[in-house]
């Protein structure tokens, strides 16, 4: 996994892994959260891929928008 190093230090999120279909998010809490095309819908799935490679906006994305996720561990 990649650290999430958010810009502005006020996200919940550790760090995250992205695939072709899916993106991987692991909350500081200790929960790893994997969206997938078929759970969330490609475009949340994209979207949420480009603001973690941006390092910032995912943790309020994910609150907002409450995409449903694959598997969580």
């Amino acid at each position: 996994m990649q650290p999430y190093n958010d810009v502005d230090n006020d996200s919940n999120i550790e760090a995250f892994e992205t695939g072709d279909d899916y993106i991987s998010v692991k909350f500081f809490h200790g929960s790893t959260y994997t969206y997938t095309y078929s759970s969330a819908g490609s475009n949340n799935v994209e979207e949420m891929k480009r603001l973690a490679h941006a390092h910032d906006g995912l943790n309020s994305y994910i609150n907002r928008h409450k995409p449903d996720y694959a598997s969580k561990r």
